[in-house]
């Protein structure tokens, strides 16, 4: 397994009440979708975040999240997080809240 599954059930628990949610196995992990549309997903050694450009400094002012960069080139509007820092509750929680608020955004697929 590419990533931990204790944070994957971390992740599904949070957004068990939110309507729309699905998951697919991408980038080497579990992402979590709303209506097709990218949200979080775990990864080998963390977790990422989708929170849009706009939201993109307010995310990484939250201690522990940091440029998503799989290739060694930053992704716009993705943060990641270690997996300590997806442990920590307040990191999580208002990473997820960036994220799900910039995935309502956006046109189902």
């Amino acid at each position: 397994m590419a990533y931990d599954e204790g944070l994957a059930e971390i992740l599904r628990d949070a957004l068990s009440d939110t309507p729309g949610i699905s998951e697919k196995r991408m980038f080497g992990g579990l992402c979590f979708l709303l209506n097709g549309n990218m949200v979080c997903g775990v990864h080998k050694g963390g977790g990422m975040f989708r929170v849009g450009k706009e939201q993109e400094a307010a995310a990484l002012a939250i201690p522990g999240a940091a440029p998503l960069s799989f290739t060694g080139r930053k992704m716009g509007g993705m943060v990641e997080v270690t997996d300590d820092g997806m442990g920590n509750d307040d990191t999580r929680g208002a990473l997820l809240t960036l994220a799900l608020g910039f995935a309502k955004t956006l046109p189902p697929k």
